[in-house]
């Protein structure tokens, strides 16, 4: 499966830009789950069948599955969502940048090991650092641009020079990641909804290239505004992730229905404003 045709396929398929993040927290777990062994893989599962019929993608976060000793319980979601959903794509959010040595065994960690589709990525040691998951052509790769929280301004929004004249580096990212790092078409960007004047911007600097756009729900993105900003002409073009929202929707047996409840509203929500008036 090509990431980006599988996620192309997905927005127009299920009608869908919501990306539905599993970070589990087991402190957070409903009481008949609590001690379990398996209660990750077990939560996430509930949670993925759920909501698969409304979401473009999943994007499972590894730290909270390292955390508690379970990239096993991570392997197998992933090959679960593979066998019963197999036309949606899954983000392994692991934020990796290191040498491009490290790196290439970061990328078979995530394409062999854990089978991801895609995997975030920090550009911020440069081009080296990438090319190990560059070199992976169907595999999505998703570069740090603009993030939602409040310390991103400390480097992002720092004033650099370029060879297109003076720019914010969070800009010199954007317009690097289009203009000379996406040769095969598998790039995309995280932009945070926090700041929807920067989607814009990112947006303007890289045409259609997907986005993936985490801070709506428990982090206050504000949906119009994101969708204002970022939507492509034809109404896509984004990945819009609710990870809390979802998850912890609901704290009794019935767990993964609120969280199919809450991913409906904010799948429908997000249409609302998919299409220009």
């Amino acid at each position: 499966m090509h990431f980006m045709t599988a996620l192309r396929a997905a927005w127009q398929q299920r009608d869908s830009l919501l990306c539905v993040g599993l970070d589990p927290d087991p402190a957070k777990f409903p009481a008949h789950l609590q001690g379990r062994p398996d209660a990750i893989l077990a939560f996430c599962t509930q949670i993925v069948d759920a909501t698969a019929d409304l979401v473009c993608c999943f994007k499972p976060q590894i730290a909270y599955f390292a955390a508690h000793r379970a990239e096993d319980q991570l392997e197998a979601l992933i090959e679960h969502i593979h066998a019963a959903h197999p036309d949606t794509p899954v983000i392994l959010d692991a934020k990796r940048g290191d040498i491009g040595s490290t790196a290439e065994q970061y990328a078979i960690e995530a394409f062999e090991r854990f089978k991801a589709d895609a995997i975030t990525v920090n550009p911020y040691m440069g081009r080296d650092s990438v090319d190990p998951y560059l070199a992976w052509p169907d595999k999505g790769v998703i570069l740090l641009c603009r993030t939602s929280n409040p310390g991103g301004s400390d480097l992002q929004f720092l004033e650099v020079d370029t060879p297109h004249g003076r720019m914010k580096l969070y800009e010199h990212v954007a317009r690097t990641v289009a203009d000379d790092w996406n040769a095969s078409g598998n790039c995309a960007l995280v932009v945070g909804a926090t700041f929807p004047a920067e989607i814009a911007r990112v947006r303007e600097l890289v045409g259609d290239m997907p986005l993936l756009v985490p801070g709506i729900g428990a982090q206050g993105g504000d949906i119009a505004a994101t969708l204002a900003a970022g939507r492509t002409a034809n109404g896509s073009g984004l990945m819009i992730n609710s990870s809390r929202a979802v998850l912890y929707a609901g704290k009794g047996e019935d767990f993964a229905q609120a969280a199919r409840r809450v991913a409906q509203e904010t799948r429908d929500a997000v249409n609302v404003h998919r299409v220009s008036k």
